[in-house]
């Protein structure tokens, strides 16, 4: 942790704008990575936006699963939207500097969104528990007014965290460099600031575990009641449709939550550029292109 004293006012810099490498160490690749990255931004948009329009057009597909999944998917197609456009266009023109409100902008959404879709993924285990282990119960206990009280306290909950994380980050001093590694998010930034971050890294571990550790650990006390559940079920047939409902999800939920948990939770000693950069793009461009339902 960065537990410096106040710096002297000499190597403050007023910065305005932030300078984002991304690739630029593989200028030879540049041109492939533009492709690749842009056929993965279409088929992440595309393939969410098309479930989002199914299961609000189609009258087969209005249960409470089906809600939470177009709310997923709906917060998944924002969620990238925050950054690969971004990279697309600093791979394309090389111009690679993103002024200050921008970047605050975008680290702001893009942990909104990472916060709604951790919170999503919980209801969506709680959905999955009570229609495989109450099934009786389901429609009285999962009906609409309490799955859009879910969506909405997911939706508005992580808001005003997110926006006081933001101000605070971008309230501290700077030091001169102003290049991040990869895009707007809350280690690169603090690797640039001067003065004592400890408060800014509790909260970041803070927030961490509200919204990463916490829903990770009740999707996991979910599935362990559904497993062994599951497990009684005397027919075969009826194991296999019973776990391919909830397969799907749970290799999402491993996916986000684990890449998620290692990015944010690691301790700042053990950090490198290159590990840096290859979690960011793993839980930027590839856990969204595996989450695709």
């Amino acid at each position: 942790m960065n537990h410096q004293g106040k710096p002297p006012q000499d190597n403050l810099t007023e910065i305005i704008e932030f300078v984002l490498l991304g690739f630029a160490d593989m200028p030879h690749l540049q041109w492939l990575l533009f492709g690749l990255f842009l056929i993965i931004c279409i088929i992440i948009l595309m393939s969410n936006g098309t479930i989002f329009l199914i299961t609000k057009m189609d009258p087969a597909l209005q249960s409470p699963m089906y809600f939470f999944l177009a709310n997923f998917s709906f917060s998944e197609m924002w969620y990238v939207s925050t950054t690969l456009p971004r990279m697309l266009i600093n791979i394309g023109t090389q111009r690679r500097r993103i002024p200050l409100v921008a970047c605050a902008t975008q680290m702001s959404f893009f942990l909104l969104f990472r916060g709604i879709e951790c919170l999503l993924l919980a209801v969506m285990a709680y959905d999955r528990y009570v229609a495989i282990c109450n099934p009786l119960h389901y429609p009285r206990v999962v009906n609409h007014r309490v799955c859009i009280q879910l969506v909405t306290g997911c939706w508005t909950i992580g808001i005003p965290l997110t926006i006081g994380h933001t101000y605070q980050t971008f309230s501290l001093p700077f030091c001169g460099s102003k290049l991040i590694n990869h895009f707007c998010d809350i280690p690169p930034i603090l690797k640039l600031t001067c003065g004592d971050t400890f408060v800014n890294e509790m909260l970041v571990y803070v927030v961490a575990v509200l919204f990463a550790v916490v829903p990770f650990l009740l999707i996991l006390g979910f599935y362990s009641k559904i497993i062994s559940i599951i497990l009684k079920l005397l027919s075969a047939t009826s194991q296999a449709k019973a776990f391919s409902t909830c397969l799907s999800h749970l290799m999402v939920v491993v996916l986000f939550f684990v890449s998620g948990i290692i990015a944010y939770l690691r301790p700042n000693t053990r950090h490198s550029e290159g590990i840096d950069k290859i979690l960011s793009l793993f839980y930027t461009i590839l856990t969204p292109l595996c989450l695709i339902p």
